[in-house]
């Protein structure tokens, strides 16, 4: 191994080890027990849909995504082509200084954290493009608008009225299409995995922008850093689009996801060790450096640093929905 290993490294890996083991057991805890408590079907689908009829719909876990969150916008009356057109626009723009980038560097800049983040924001856009565009296909094939489920909903809760709660079951009995169509259509595959990519982005964009902005920029000369238009771009287009998307989308935010991103991070660690293991001499960051006694306060604080990074976003997310909806109370829609 071209990595020497101190005795302290090996804190540095239990960090990032038991970081790991705790983000793939809430996975496991939080996303599974959506497939235990609703049934265990394995959709194939990009949205997925249910036969029509008498549905039982058992408790909803809390990381539940409906199809119709995927594609249709908080605000009502927004048509769902608009965010399909601001989803395929950020896709672009993101893919053309991705592509500016490597030109610049060459392929190599994918050491970078920021390079890893700044992907990953552009294949949720991607993701989000395919998926908004199906659901507008969808929504054009029926007879009420995608914002007409909500009111319709809304409007007609009495229509909702058989229902059973079971005490033994704990399901509810839903014989309203409309109360279907919005609370029990759960997302497929690809629905899930949009949203677990906004989540992760989100996090992950925050720490690289922080950690960019307050961190490297200022204490590291500009001549050493090499600062210039791409890189500031690189930097903050990913938060720009990322919020813009925000503001307009359905989706939830469910703590428990912050797993994803620091499996994200763990992953880019431990991607740095190997390739360091295996003679790549220099490291893109100076706190991922094992030949410091300081690595381990290093590794320990970014590890805590995921918790605020997340949270911060999480605080935009709960102003976004407890804001929005007293400023605009006849435009803005929650999501069920």
């Amino acid at each position: 191994m071209a990595l020497v290993v101190y005795w302290y490294d090996f804190v540095c890996f239990g960090i990032v080890g038991l970081s790991l083991v705790w983000a793939l057991w809430v996975i496991w805890r939080k996303e599974g027990a959506s497939e235990r408590v609703e049934d265990s079907t394995v959709y194939e689908s990009l949205l997925v849909t249910r036969p029509d009829g008498e549905v039982f719909v058992s408790a909803l876990p809390k990381g539940h995504v409906s199809t119709s969150q995927l594609w249709t916008s908080c605000w009502k009356g927004l048509h769902p082509g608009w965010l399909l057109a601001i989803r395929f626009v950020s896709f672009l723009v993101l893919a053309g200084f991705l592509a500016w980038d490597v030109l610049a560097w060459d392929a190599s800049i994918f050491i970078y954290y920021t390079e890893w983040t700044f992907t990953l924001v552009m294949l949720y856009f991607g993701l989000g493009t395919i998926v908004s565009g199906y659901g507008w296909w969808l929504s054009s094939n029926k007879t009420f608008s995608a914002n007409g489920t909500r009111r319709d909903l809304e409007e007609n809760n009495a229509s909702v009225n058989t229902y059973r709660k079971n005490g033994n079951s704990g399901t509810i009995k839903l014989q309203s299409h409309y109360a279907q169509e919005e609370i029990q259509l759960r997302a497929g595959f690809w629905g899930y995995l949009m949203q677990i990519a906004f989540q992760t982005c989100a996090g992950a964009v925050v720490l690289t922008d922080i950690v960019f902005w307050c961190v490297i920029v200022p204490f590291l000369s500009t001549s050493h850093l090499g600062l210039n238009m791409l890189m500031g771009c690189m930097h903050t287009l990913n938060a720009f689009f990322i919020l813009l998307d925000t503001s307009l989308n359905s989706l939830p935010f469910p703590w428990f996801r912050l797993s994803y991103f620091v499996l994200w991070s763990c992953l880019y660690v431990i991607f740095q060790w190997v390739i360091h293991a295996f003679g790549f001499p220099w490291w893109p960051y100076p706190f991922l450096e094992l030949d410091t006694p300081w690595a381990t306060l290093w590794y320990f604080c970014m590890a805590l640093m995921h918790i605020p990074c997340y949270g911060i976003f999480a605080l935009i997310m709960k102003a976004k929905y407890s804001i929005f909806p007293k400023l605009f109370p006849h435009a803005f829609v929650r999501p069920y």
